[in-house]
């Protein structure tokens, strides 16, 4: 039987690498234009696939907007092949909202230039997150060409299909040996190019007698006399294959028509045997690791929802900001700019994107929640405070926020004169720099300015914030008198209503769980090694020294508040100064590392933030330890859209390495990575950690039951070659030093803890993650504040209600985000199920609602839902299933 096979040429086009993205834009530009040329000149040609990724096409014509036209016809007539991703995203760091929009932004660019390809085409992402098939399908997508992630032990046949976490199913068609295997060839011996690795491969995994070629690698131009190269391909091998130029779409097709029996495949895919999948890179330049967990965390949980409520009280929706904003954050979680295995060049420009994210990000909360909080009645109080609940649940907690007083001496209150706890920390005199920087846009107008005015910190105990709303509070001046402020005091022990915590004498922690009178011994140990790794992977260093803080020595001391307490303990930390001090086993230079453990009042969370002086040392690791104390046989992670049970250990797979370690391109590591949290729980209590750094984890100790969360890492080099945990060549480029991800600088990062006193299906664990990554958000007004500190604007007539909800729900399913639809006609409520059991939900609204759908992540309409008195019922949805809600109020 001859076989046919499917020549799809393309370029595999990294936005940027060891190059930046506008070095790389202009060889694009020669690049692209021969694409351009070639296809409108020869009818032979077929089409070009553009890497699937729409920004390429994007940053063309940004810089040449006269060929527009001529890139339409050629999209329309599908010889230019672009989407559906914008840029190729990494998949176990984006978060799920990250992701789907990454997808919609691409699909909808390359539709407005003439349509999308709709097969989910990942050549190069370091592993298959088992979010992405129930994605693919809400989009609309039924078929991926990937490649990294999945082991031939599983996969002998590169047609199967795929089951993620939630049940959906994708069928795939696995790129056998990669996507740059046509990329060069030797020519000289092209009767026996099929028959001899790696095609021979690709030919005997095939599932029927269709055999995909891809003919490109990365940054590759075109190949000019490709029509003439498959003809001497189709001469050199006529009765055995037959050679056609061809898409991705085409070869799907062909499969597809032969109705091969495929394999079902379940789950993540992060197998580092036949292909590289760099299991650790999810900690490389944790600082810059920190900050997309922050800003991911900060548009989904609080800018959409927050400019949604702004849009129902009457302001304009931000559409196309809120794009850019997304495509900043989809540059920057491109597969190896998320992962960060790039040069320091290119990590300054991700970093500047975060930057600028995170300055558009934080001026649209300011200017909406201004423009909300400056409509709301008043009662008379010139200085206002109102808190903004972005979760569709009624809610309060601890709040710590920097406000403005004209004394020192006040009270809050909310409308009905309700005084509310509160506690300062901090005062400073900052009359001068405030009224100075006053600007009334109408000097001849009375406003209320203050002959003194002092910047606070405060811890305020909020309650009853309405769901989905907003409640507002007053500053009331009283009589002025001194203030006492909590002092640091030497002393080993905190506590609330749910934790005693005390330092030991090795400065570990022990904390006391009142709630099922459960003590947890020897917590938050720090863990230094070395890391002989790179860019792309930890690695240990071959003669390594561990230090670990038990063995330092340490000072504690306690700041005791009503609202809120604080345990401050200071390790005098001394480490290796590098790796060559290391093999030697001298300590030779200091660490200080300072670990603040917060406690407040009625929280179920232990917050944690970790500084470190990390200016001497290099090539190495921090981590921190907490014992769950809990036999079990897996851990639990949350995922994009939900949650994963995952082995402790490899097993099988150690067994494997240990016995054929040249059969592995990386040893099967259980470093993984989370969304939010990771848990170790049985059938009575569990502990649960929340990282707001690095999210990466381990199972290590007595029966696998300590978790260990990566702090950082660092390492000097893009690429290293003959790694403990990644034998052989270099990833990446050795060339490439990294002297900046050493983080020779200061450092601080943040995580929590809680504790569980059930089963985790039983827990709420998933909710309080949610409520502590999303903070209520507290806006102070006063004329006397409207300035430069702040921008002036007009005033405004106050005839806003003191308190609104716009919905809240059961808080059985997880809010993802809320969002108003592109056109502008209503809004979207995504909502998840974190458990491993089907769980539904209500929703009900402050007003009946005109329409309340399902709709699929298009905006597609998948079902009408009923609304009773202002409710609806949600269906129960599976494990790790998600749902979108459209309604219009």
């Amino acid at each position: 039987m001859v076989k046919k096979v499917f020549v799809v040429p393309h370029t595999h086009w990294d936005r940027e690498w060891f190059f930046t993205s506008d070095q790389a834009k202009v060889y694009l530009l020669k690049d692209l234009k021969d694409v351009l040329d070639y296809l409108e000149a020869s009818g032979q040609y077929g089409s070009f696939l553009l890497d699937g990724q729409s920004s390429l096409i994007e940053d063309y014509l940004n810089w040449r907007p006269q060929e527009r036209k001529r890139v339409e016809k050629l999209v329309k007539e599908k010889k230019l092949i672009l989407g559906p991703w914008y840029t190729q995203t990494d998949q176990y760091l984006a978060s799920g909202e990250s992701i789907i929009n990454n997808l919609r932004i691409g699909m909808k660019q390359s539709d407005e230039l003439g349509g999308h390809m709709n097969v989910a085409y990942v050549p190069d992402s370091f592993g298959q997150e088992s979010s992405m098939p129930q994605i693919y399908q809400q989009l609309g997508i039924d078929d991926a060409v990937l490649y990294r992630g999945f082991s031939l032990d599983n996969t002998k046949q590169s047609e199967f299909t795929w089951q993620g976490e939630d049940g959906s199913e994708i069928s795939v068609f696995r790129m056998a040996c990669g996507y740059f295997i046509g990329g060069v060839v030797d020519e000289t011996k092209l009767a026996q190019l099929m028959t001899e690795e790696p095609f021979k491969t690709v030919v005997d995994q095939a599932s029927t007698d269709n055999v995909l070629f891809p003919n490109g690698s990365d940054m590759a131009p075109l190949r000019f006399d490709l029509p003439e190269f498959i003809e001497r391909l189709n001469q050199a091998n006529k009765g055995k294959f037959t050679f056609e130029v061809a898409s991705l779409e085409d070869y799907i097709t062909a499969v597809k028509e032969a109705k091969p029996e495929l394999r079902l495949i379940t789950g993540e895919q992060d197998c580092g045997k036949d292909m590289r999948v760099h299991k650790s890179i999810s900690s490389s330049r944790a600082d810059l690791k920190a900050l997309n967990t922050k800003l991911q965390n900060y548009l989904a949980n609080v800018v959409e929802p927050v400019l949604a409520l702004g849009s129902y009280c009457g302001l304009s929706y931000p559409t196309k900001t809120l794009e850019d904003l997304w495509k900043k954050m989809a540059k920057n979680a491109a597969h190896d700019s998320m992962g960060n295995c790039v040069s320091d060049r290119v990590n300054a420009d991700i970093k500047a994107r975060y930057q600028k994210v995170e300055d558009i990000a934080t001026a649209l909360v300011e200017v909406t929640l201004r423009q909300i909080s400056t409509g709301v009645k008043n009662g008379g109080h010139p200085i206002t405070l109102t808190v903004f609940n972005t979760l569709p649940v009624e809610r309060g907690g601890v709040i710590s926020k920097r406000i403005y007083s004209p004394s020192r001496n006040f009270k809050i209150q909310d409308y009905n004169g309700q005084n509310i706890p509160f506690e300062i920390t901090a005062v400073k005199d900052v009359t001068e720099l405030i009224t100075s920087s006053t600007i009334q846009l109408d000097p001849g107008q009375a406003i209320y300015l203050p002959e003194k005015v002092y910047q606070l910190d405060v811890n305020m105990q909020l309650a009853s914030i309405p769901a989905f709303g907003y409640k507002q509070l007053s500053l009331v001046s009283e009589q002025d008198q001194e203030i006492d402020l909590p002092t640091r005091q030497t002393g080993t022990k905190i506590e609330n209503e749910f934790y005693q915590i005390s330092v030991n004498v090795d400065g570990s922690l022990d904390i006391l769980d009142k709630l099922n009178n459960h003590l947890y011994r020897k917590q938050a140990i720090l863990e230094e090694n070395g890391d002989d790794g790179d860019s792309y992977n930890y690695s240990p260093a071959k003669q390594d020294l561990v230090s670990y803080s038990t063995a330092q020595p340490h000072r504690s001391q306690c700041i005791q508040n009503a609202l809120s307490s604080k345990l401050i303990i200071d390790y005098d930390f001394s480490v290796p100064s590098d790796l060559a001090a290391r093999a030697k086993g001298l300590i030779d230079v200091k660490m200080p590392t300072q670990m603040i453990v917060t406690l407040d009042q009625a929280s179920k969370l232990i917050k944690f933030e970790l500084n470190v002086d990390n200016r001497l040392p290099k090539s190495h690791r921090l981590c921190i330890d907490f014992d769950s104390e809990v036999v079990t046989n897996t851990s639990i992670a949350d995922i994009q859209f939900g949650t994963i049970k995952r082995p402790l250990t490899k097993k099988q797979a150690l067994k494997d390495w240990h016995q054929n370690q040249g059969a592995w391109q990386e040893k099967p590591i259980s470093i993984n990575t989370v969304q939010s949290f990771v848990a170790m729980s049985d059938h009575e209590r569990g502990l649960a950690l929340i990282p707001q750094g690095v999210r990466e984890y381990e199972c290590i100790g007595k029966d696998n039951a300590t978790i260990r969360l990566t702090v950082f890492r660092t390492y000097g080099m893009l690429g290293k070659r003959d790694l403990l945990y990644r034998p052989g060549r270099a990833s990446g480029d050795e060339t490439v030093p990294t002297p900046e991800a050493e983080l020779n600088q200061h450092l601080s990062f943040e995580l929590a803890m809680t504790t569980m006193q059930t089963g985790y299906d039983q827990a709420a664990l998933a909710s309080e993650v949610k409520a502590f990554e999303t903070p209520l958000q507290v806006y102070q007004y006063a004329e006397f504040l409207n300035g430069r500190l702040t921008f002036p604007f007009n005033p405004v007539e106050r005839t806003a209600d003191p308190e609104l909800s716009l919905f809240k729900t059961d808080d059985q399913l997880v809010i993802s985000t809320v969002e108003q639809t592109e056109e502008g006609t209503g809004y979207q409520m995504r909502l998840y199920n974190p458990l491993f059991h089907p769980v539904g939900d209500k929703i009900t609204f402050n007003k009946q609602p005109q329409v309340v759908q399902l709709v699929d992540l298009l905006g597609n309409k998948i079902a009408d839902l009923q609304v009773d008195n202002r409710t609806v019922v949600l269906p129960e949805i599976n494990h790790a299933k998600f749902m979108t809600v459209y309604f219009e109020l």
